[in-house]
């Protein structure tokens, strides 16, 4: 791997997340107060082979919300991250295809070993991400800070 891929793999995923919060922080300050969500991935509690880039910008995001919400809790900003596994949609889709054309495996089989991967046997949806974002913003919620919170079917490996 080149330092120019692995640097664009940091930027796309850190550094976006870090520049986004960056810009948030001072409109929720004055504010007096919010909510920060960043996303991460089920990446960003385990290694993931061959995607080494991709864990640790996830890692990072992990690392980048929890201290944020160390320093912004006292200004009434939480930060949380939700930590995705695979999320059905088009983005599995590609994901899929590309590894069924990279491996010479069936595109179904390389969906079964993503689902074998979790306790649910399925891959999420994203009104269940949306679901977990709108729970935080309730006052039901109103505690929660700093969580990484896995929205996985408890998934016990990536691949």
């Amino acid at each position: 791997m080149s330092l120019a891929d692995w640097r664009a793999c940091l930027a796309v995923n850190l550094d976006a997340t870090f520049l986004c919060s960056r810009a948030a922080i001072p409109l929720l300050r004055r504010a007096g107060g919010g909510l920060i969500v960043t996303f991460s991935s089920t990446a960003g509690f385990m290694g993931y082979p061959n995607r080494t880039p991709y864990a640790a910008a996830k890692w990072g995001i992990v690392g980048l919300t929890k201290s944020m919400a160390m320093e912004l809790g006292p200004e009434g900003i939480r930060v949380n991250v939700i930590c995705s596994g695979a999320v059905e949609g088009p983005r599995m889709d590609r994901v899929v295809a590309a590894e069924a054309a990279e491996t010479g495996r069936g595109a179904q089989e390389i969906r079964d070993s993503y689902t074998a991967s979790n306790s649910l046997r399925r891959f999420m949806t994203a009104e269940e991400i949306a679901g977990m974002i709108l729970y935080l913003i309730t006052p039901a919620g109103a505690a929660v800070n700093g969580q990484a919170l896995a929205i996985d079917g408890h998934a016990e490996r990536i691949f």
